[in-house]
């Protein structure tokens, strides 16, 4: 595979995009939306081939509920599409003006990255989120999914690149790097030449992988070991719906719960509502001592259990004495990606927004929710969990950059 020459090719389509007027990209959007639920058999088709290899090869459950796809799935693609035609176009917007003593007026403007890579695992989806958003704001995008979901990112792209032909688009807007070789990735994340900014989306060892080795600027998408803490003030019954839905809904997905933290003070009357709730989704329970009291059928945890991010029906229990150890406790053990507190009680709640340290933190509600769509920004390019250009559910606006106009009547520096 020739890498260069996809590095050029994407190098002319950002050049091309950046020429285009919003209306254009919105029609395009719109009508590669249209084509992905035309042609969602031949997608469930590719699809179904992936999974039968996942299960073949003793893929975890887990890992298999982020590879399939289902027409309900393919419809929520096509309606991100659409949501995104819909937002404001932010590229071109003056940030700031301003004039100097020396007559100088200055615009500081969103313009696009240039060529986006984005290295990712499993989740066909992505390939839709992360050109939708990419084409809205002007940038080329490089595309290396896993060897787990090439069938399904092929029928996908290729439906994405003749509608961009159809269009009168640059279908370069967009390329899959087809091969599985792993010296195919390390090449390309040494691409620096061409690739603006190279996003992995996946899981740690993937995501280390890129942040160590890359040559190109990373944005770090990191794994989700959220947490929800139950606080003494707690709704015991909005309690027991937010961590079944975080936990349950979708276990193969970053911002679902993997660690809970309960008060002492409501531990007794709590935990036994909670554990006849999870055992209804077979959900393995692992706490510590108190909690190992109170639920009799729950596993003693492990300090890894308070570190893992389990992608399974599995839940890790910890117990404190106030909401500062609460916090301390998921400062410590969090990957910086989504965690909430459940409580009545105002004055906890700022404290805990104040005091945990990560991309998104909710009062009484599901950390199910840190996602571009359910943000409105129409998808999502990914989470970020660092603190550098873009944190948290990555839309259109984290896919830009800036520049600054700077106007004169001929003015030199003295």
């Amino acid at each position: 595979m020739d890498l260069v020459k996809m590095g050029e090719n994407a190098v002319k389509a950002k050049y091309d995009l950046q020429d285009r007027s919003t209306e254009e990209k919105n029609a395009a959007l719109l009508k590669i939306a249209e084509r992905l639920e035309e042609n969602a058999a031949a997608i469930l088709s590719a699809n179904r081939k992936d999974i039968r290899a996942g299960e073949e090869g003793g893929m975890h459950p887990g890992m298999l509920d982020r590879l399939r796809l289902t027409e309900t799935r393919i419809a929520a693609m096509a309606e991100g599409l659409r949501q995104i035609a819909g937002l404001s176009d932010p590229v071109g917007e003056v940030l700031e003006r301003f004039e100097r003593p020396n007559g100088l007026q200055i615009e500081k403007r969103r313009v696009p990255l240039g060529v986006i890579g984005i290295i990712y695992e499993s989740r066909p989806n992505v390939t839709v989120d992360a050109f939708g958003l990419c084409f809205k704001t002007g940038n080329a995008v490089i595309l290396k999914g896993g060897s787990d979901a090439l069938q399904s990112n092929l029928a996908i792209t290729d439906i994405i690149r003749n509608a961009l032909s159809d269009t009168g688009l640059p279908a370069d807007a967009i390329q899959l790097i087809e091969s599985t070789d792993r010296a195919v990735t390390a090449e390309f994340m040494k691409m620096n030449r061409y690739v603006d900014v190279l996003i992995p989306r996946g899981g740690a060892g993937l995501i280390r992988n890129v942040v160590e080795n890359s040559t190109i600027p990373v944005i770090e998408t990191g794994t989700g070991n959220c947490h929800v803490y139950v606080d003494k003030d707690a709704n015991l019954t909005m309690a027991v719906n937010i961590i079944v839905n975080a936990k349950t809904q979708r276990i193969g997905v970053c911002n679902a719960c993997e660690s809970l933290v309960i008060h002492e003070a409501v531990r007794e009357e709590f935990l036994p509502m909670l554990a006849d709730a999870l055992r209804k989704y077979h959900v393995e329970m692992r706490g510590d001592e108190k909690v190992c009291e109170v639920i009799s059928d729950c596993i003693p945890a492990t300090k890894e259990d308070y570190q893992t991010e389990y992608l399974d029906y599995i839940l890790s229990l910890k117990t404190v004495n106030s909401a500062g150890e609460a916090i301390a406790h998921i400062n410590s053990n969090n990957t910086g990606h989504s965690d909430a507190i459940i409580t009545e009680n105002p004055q906890t709640a700022e404290a805990f927004l104040n005091g945990v340290d990560a991309a998104c933190v909710y009062v009484n509600a599901s950390t199910r929710f840190t996602d571009g769509f359910e943000f409105g920004f129409g998808a999502e390019i990914g989470i970020s969990t660092q603190k550098l250009h873009a944190r948290g559910p990555m839309g259109l606006k984290e896919l830009t950059s800036y520049k600054y106009a700077v106007y004169g009547k001929g003015q030199v520096r003295e």
